[in-house]
C-alpha cells in the first residue's frame, strides 16, 4: 500500500473505549503482546510528532516520493534539510517510554515490536528485533543500483562538497521536523550541493519509506505474521492516520484480539480498542511495568 501524505489531525469522533491502565496492565500481565509504535513516543527524546502538541503539520509537509523522485530541486531541498536536521536526530537519545517497551520485552510480557518510527530510538535501548515499518534515518539507498549504505558515509561526504555548511546555519535553523528535517531559506538551500551514488553515480534516497511510497511488501507480511502470532495488540503513542499502521489494528480487532491504546490524542483505531489512556508514553508505560514488577 501508498502511503498518504499528512493533512491534518485526525478529527475527535467522540469514541472512548471504556477500559484503561487496569486493562492494559492485565493485557501485558497475559503475555503475547505485539506493539505498535507511533511518534509519540519519541517527543519526550525531543523528536516532535505530526499532530500532539509538539507537532508542525500545519506548518510542514512531509516530502513525497513523487516530488522526490521527479525534481532535482526537490531533492537538493531535502538533502540540505535533512542534513542539517539530522544532527538533532543523531544526538537524540531513548527515553523511559523506549526503555520500558525493552524491559517488556525482556520480561516476556511483548512478543513483538513494530515501530513507524525512523529515528533508531527503540534498536538503541536495546529493542534490536524491532521491524522499523518505514525503515530507517540511519541508511541510505540508491535508487539507481539499490546500494544500500550508511548515513554517517554520505555525511561525511556532503560535508566535504559543501564546507562549513552545517556550522553556518546556527543553532536557531535545527528547529527538527518529524521527518529529520528542519526550515531553511531558499536562498541556503539553493547553495547546497548534492552528491551522487559513488558507485554508479545515480540519486540517492534515505532508507525511509516516503508519503506516497509502497512499504516493501515483504516487510508488511512479516508484521503481519508477528500480528497474528500475538494474542493481543498495544499501540503506542500513534493516532494511526496513515493507513500502513491502523491496517495492523484492523487485522488484529477482526481476529477479535484486543487491541488497546496509549495516545495523548484521538486515533483512528479508537472505534475498535477496548482501552485508550491518554497519558504520556513515559509515564504511562513506567507505571506499567512497576506494575508488572519490572522496575
Amino acid at each position: 500500500m501508498r502511503m498518504r501524505p499528512i493533512v491534518g489531525p485526525v478529527p475527535d469522533t467522540g469514541i472512548r473505549p471504556a477500559g484503561g491502565m487496569d486493562e492494559i496492565a492485565g493485557q501485558l500481565a497475559a503475555g503475547k503482546v505485539a506493539v505498535l509504535t507511533g511518534a509519540g513516543i519519541s517527543t519526550e527524546s525531543g523528536i516532535p510528532d505530526y499532530r500532539g502538541a509538539s507537532g508542525r503539520h500545519r506548518r510542514h509537509s512531509p516530502m513525497t516520493y513523487q516530488d522526490f523522485v521527479a525534481d532535482e530541486e526537490n531533492r537538493r531541498r531535502y538533502w540540505a534539510r535533512g542534513y542539517v536536521g539530522r544532527r538533532a536526530v543523531a544526538e537524540a537519545r531513548p527515553n523511559a517510554g523506549h526503555h520500558a517497551v525493552q524491559a517488556l520485552r525482556v520480561g516476556g510480557y511483548v512478543d513483538a515490536v513494530i515501530t513507524q518510527n525512523v529515528d533508531g530510538l527503540h534498536q538503541a535501548a536495546g529493542t534490536t528485533d524491532a521491524v522499523a515499518l518505514h525503515g530507517s534515518l540511519d541508511r541510505v539507498v540508491c535508487l539507481g543500483c539499490g546500494t544500500i549504505g550508511p548515513r554517517d558515509e554520505l555525511d561525511a561526504r556532503l560535508l566535504a562538497a559543501n564546507g562549513e555548511f552545517l556550522a553556518a546555519q546556527g543553532a536557531a535553523a535545527l528547529r527538527v521536523n518529524p521527518d529529520g528535517d528542519v526550515e531553511l531559506p531558499d536562498d541556503v538551500v539553493r547553495a547546497f550541493r548534492v552528491v551522487p551514488c559513488d558507485r554508479c553515480g545515480g540519486v540517492l534516497k534515505p532508507y525511509v519509506v516516503f508519503f506516497g511510497e509502497n512499504v516493501p511488501k515483504p516487510r508488511t507480511q512479516h508484521c503481519f505474521d508477528l500480528i497474528d502470532a500475538a494474542d493481543s495488540l498495544l499501540v503506542l503513542g500513534s493516532s494511526l492516520a496513515v493507513l500502513s499502521g491502523l491496517r495492523f489494528v484492523r487485522r488484529a480487532a477482526k481476529d477479535g484480539k484486543p487491541v488497546s491504546l496509549i495516545n495523548l490524542g484521538p486515533t483512528r483505531g479508537d472505534d475498535l480498542a477496548h482501552a485508550h489512556v491518554a497519558l504520556p508514553l513515559g509515564r504511562a508505560l513506567t507505571e506499567l511495568t512497576e506494575r508488572l514488577g519490572l522496575a
